[in-house]
């Protein structure tokens, strides 16, 4: 099969590679579109310390299954399916306590095993949700980037009235704009460099846009703060905006080695909760559902679409912050 590889960071080449082969309870996906997030952009940068290289990137991704294994009841050939790529050993502390996404072994499809950027992927059964009618195959590569966003709202407090500041309007700042206003915000502004980006979450119902959160009327501060950048500016500067016994949730994804810096004493001084978000938690199958009942507006997220064989200009569209999210389909040619 024809399959995207990093050979190791900063070297790309599409090539063809063996056909997977499905264990008793794993299935061959037949990819339809995976997307494009940070992450990949980190791992081909060589700035995601888990990867082994070389390694077939994507993890966004949905299909048609292809062939199950000997022991698959759940699903057969035909079957449209979403799939999580979170890999958890269920053994170790973390997975014993139900926080599988912390697990002390984790791995991930298109992260530490081979991905979806492949004409086909391999994954275990239990991985695989099988989609609604009413979700496209073409719409169903958004249900991973949306099951992140909505275990980021897990861990926030969900308080029904409250103002919500977001910095980033590419793929998951919008998702997470348009998750706030469904979870009840009394107001929700978008901060983002990119002005065409922001045109966009106005069309999709933020309150207030603007590229310096300065500019925004609101000097007593936001009580939810979400930084879905990954930009140390950005989250230095969300720090600063969180009102008084408010939240700040990174949810954007930095290089592993990166530092910013903050103001112990604000945090002390303010009761500000600061949160981090991991991937996914028991919300796969809420964000299928959720895709299907309309919460965010699939068709204005997915803003360009590539071949393999156009997987580096996917990627430099996506370092130039060009559109939204951005899908290779591995049976187009574009």
């Amino acid at each position: 099969m024809r399959a995207v590889v990093i050979e190791k960071p900063g070297q790309i080449t599409t090539t063809t590679v063996d056909d997977p082969t499905p264990g008793p309870r794993e299935v061959v996906v037949e990819v339809s579109g995976v997307g494009i997030c940070g992450t990949d952009l980190h791992i081909l940068d060589g700035e995601f310390a888990p990867t082994p290289y070389p390694i077939v990137p994507g993890h966004e991704f949905a299909g048609t299954v292809a062939a199950v294994g000997s022991a698959v009841t759940e699903l057969t050939v035909g079957d449209r399916v979403a799939v999580d790529p979170s890999l958890y050993c269920g053994e170790c502390h973390f997975c014993g306590i139900g926080r599988g996404n912390l697990c002390e072994r984790w791995n991930a499809i298109g992260v530490t095993k081979p991905g979806a950027s492949a004409e086909f992927c391999l994954a275990p059964v239990a991985n695989c949700y099988r989609l609604p009618d009413s979700v496209s195959l073409e719409h169903a590569a958004l249900v991973e980037p949306l099951s992140c966003a909505v275990h980021g709202f897990d861990l926030l407090p969900g308080r029904v009235g409250e103002h919500y500041l977001i910095y980033g309007a590419g793929t998951m700042g919008l998702m997470m704009a348009q998750l706030a206003r469904f979870a009840g915000a009394a107001s929700v502004s978008v901060v983002d460099l990119n002005t065409d980006r922001l045109a966009v979450a106005t069309g999709l119902g933020a309150d207030a846009t603007a590229t310096n959160a300065g500019e925004l009327e609101r000097p007593e501060g936001w009580e939810v703060v979400i930084d879905c950048t990954g930009a140390v500016p950005a989250i230095e500067d969300g720090l600063s905006r969180v009102r008084r016994g408010g939240t700040f949730q990174v949810f954007g994804v930095t290089a592993s080695d990166a530092v910013a810096s903050f103001s112990p004493f604000h945090v002390y001084n303010n009761e500000i909760t600061v949160v981090g978000s991991m991937a996914v938690l028991h919300s796969f199958g809420r964000a299928v559902e959720l895709l299907a009942k309309g919460v965010i507006d699939p068709t204005v997220m997915i803003s360009h679409r590539f071949g393999l064989d156009a997987y580096e200009t996917a990627i430099d569209h996506f370092r130039r912050g060009s559109g939204r999210k951005l899908q290779v389909q591995p049976g187009g040619t574009a």
